[in-house]
């Protein structure tokens, strides 16, 4: 019986749901915005209880990236993390190692969104 617990406890432990940010960056100083504020930008990996899996960019004023504007990414190219990143006064574009290209334009990320 206490092995079956514990194998319990350990897949719960396990499957729990998670987020981790597997990628961050930060605007350069050079670069300033509208708002007058630093912004970040991070690749957020989220584990469900389910064990689904899902991959999230997330750019905002926020340094731990706990809000600010969230792009869905496709598993696979989440999987393979981000090449790069080039912050301009138009916008963020991210560079993934399959030659994928995101980019977002300042509006969606400026004032605490």
């Amino acid at each position: 019986m206490a092995g079956v617990l514990l194998t319990a406890a350990l897949l719960t432990v396990l499957w729990w749901p998670r987020t981790e940010v597997t990628y961050r960056s930060s605007a350069p100083t050079s670069v300033v915005y509208d708002d007058e504020s630093l912004h970040f930008l991070g690749l957020v990996h989220q584990h469900s209880l389910s064990g689904r899996h899902s991959y999230k960019i997330v750019i905002g004023r926020d340094s731990g990236l706990s809000y600010g504007h969230w792009v869905d990414i496709d598993t696979d190219l989440g999987v393979k993390g981000i090449e790069s990143t080039t912050w301009t006064e138009s916008g963020v574009r991210v560079r993934f190692p399959t030659g994928h290209e995101v980019f977002v334009p300042a509006r969606f990320f400026l004032y605490g969104r």
